[in-house]
């Protein structure tokens, strides 16, 4: 069994909701996320995204724009944020799901990056712009090297989509709450319950909602409704907002936070 499946089975056994937290890799050095992912899973985050930074991220408002421009500035690569994880390997089996855009991975070539991915010790890869009907050159490969391959679902998919990801994707499904690019909302959407009923319908694998979850009582909400909440944007911000102890300081009480929501 995957440690995401392990980890995702484990919290279904005892009636809990998964956290998964949302880093951008490198952000603002590659050193630093090392000792970020430590300090996230003990302050009771479950999966860790680590956002892949790209030069174009043209599903991300401007709070991880900015972050994948700070990355990117500080010599971040795919390579790199490979090494990262085998780092974090040493010392911890929290799931880690690279997050970000299809073009480095089809830079760095399909099949050499899932084998390297897994060797490094990712479990999953979620690409955004990847449509799951076009995406047999990455399931493929990941497959064979044990990665889960994860895809969007949006208020505007349709039920041919919907069985689409149900057939082809694996780990967990990341549900996309509201329409538009990543960023904080001061509200969940009114129609979330009834969508995410739609879409647990057809879908047998978890399904983690985000996009837009800033407060742990959005948190709460959101969270039993689906699977799991993803916070991105509102942990980045504090990356905008703080560095050195203090970033650390306010990581930690953010995450306790939203976990004890949970």
């Amino acid at each position: 069994m995957s440690r995401l499946a392990a980890c995702l089975g484990t919290l279904h056994n005892n009636r809990s909701k998964a956290l998964v937290t949302f880093v951008t890799a490198g952000d603002p050095d590659l050193s630093a996320t090392e000792e970020i992912i430590h300090l996230l899973e003990a302050a009771g985050a479950d999966i860790i995204e680590l956002g892949v930074p790209f030069s174009d991220p043209m599903a991300d408002g401007p709070t991880i724009q900015l972050s994948s421009e700070r990355a990117l500035a500080s010599g971040t690569t795919l390579h790199g944020i490979l090494a990262v994880v085998k780092k974090v390997r040493a010392r911890s089996g929290i799931p880690i799901v690279l997050m970000g855009y299809l073009n480095p991975v089809h830079a760095y070539g399909y099949d050499k990056f899932c084998r390297d991915a897994s060797e490094a010790g990712v479990d999953g890869v979620l690409l955004v712009d990847m449509p799951p009907e076009e995406s047999r050159e990455l399931t493929a490969p990941a497959r064979r090297y044990g990665l889960d391959v994860i895809f969007l679902l949006t208020p505007t998919s349709d039920a041919a989509r919907i069985s689409t990801v149900d057939r082809l994707g694996s780990g967990f499904v990341y549900y996309v709450t509201v329409t538009g690019v990543t960023g904080t909302r001061t509200s969940v959407s009114g129609t979330l319950a009834q969508e995410l009923s739609r879409v647990k319908q057809t879908i047998a694998l978890p399904v983690m909602a985000g996009f837009g979850i800033s407060t742990p009582e959005q948190a709460a909400e959101v969270g039993q409704l689906a699977d799991g909440v993803v916070v991105g944007s509102a942990i980045v911000k504090l990356f905008e907002r703080f560095s050195g102890d203090e970033l650390r300081q306010q990581l930690s009480r953010y995450v306790t936070e939203l976990k004890h929501a949970l």
